[in-house]
């Protein structure tokens, strides 16, 4: 099934998510968040993206085209960031919640996580490069924190219109999307 993607500006993308129950059957949920980000062509997306206040992300960064990203197909479910290290790079991020929009944000080089993967088996590893920042980027959205919260107060200013404009339905997407101002 193919969810609707939420859009910016609905309050569960600003929430915290919960952990999903230890044991829970969560196979259909995983098969329908990655049907529903291959549905939006992206990367990555989380439990808050298709309206379920729970901590799981999926991603696949074979589109990226990266040595870090070849074959990084996983589910991440009750994650939790041990450590991020590294120098902070620049690299221009885009969100399925807030299409059109592309800011360069700057993250850690690493990023060691420890999560269970959809048959709760436990992990812990340690990523680099676009992995790494694919995580971060998804791990925020579990925290309530969008990419933009990491844009100076100029730039904030500058896309304003346009997260407005985003809230409110009036922008064009490929794929469903659920608006939190629309008409």
């Amino acid at each position: 099934m193919i969810y609707p993607i939420v859009a910016y500006g609905h309050p569960i993308l600003k929430q915290k998510a919960v952990d999903i129950e230890k044991g829970t059957d969560v196979k259909q949920l995983v098969e329908d968040m990655y049907e529903t980000m291959y549905a939006a062509s992206g990367v990555g997306l989380a439990g808050p993206q298709i309206g379920k206040g729970l901590r799981i992300f999926v991603v696949d960064g074979d589109p990226m085209e990266d040595e870090t990203t070849d074959g990084f197909k996983k589910v991440f479910i009750n994650p939790q960031i041990i450590e991020e290290e590294g120098d902070e790079w620049a690299f221009e991020e885009g969100c399925l919640s807030i299409p059109g929009i592309r800011e360069e944000v700057f993250r850690p080089e690493y990023v060691k996580i420890k999560y269970f993967d959809e048959n709760w088996k436990e992990h812990t590893e340690t990523y680099e490069g676009l992995a790494a920042r694919i995580i971060q980027h998804e791990y925020d959205h579990i925290e309530g924190v969008l990419f933009t919260d990491y844009l100076s107060g100029l730039k904030k200013r500058l896309i304003k219109g346009k997260l407005n404009n985003i809230s409110k339905g009036k922008v064009k997407v490929g794929y469903r999307m659920k608006f939190p101002m629309a008409k």
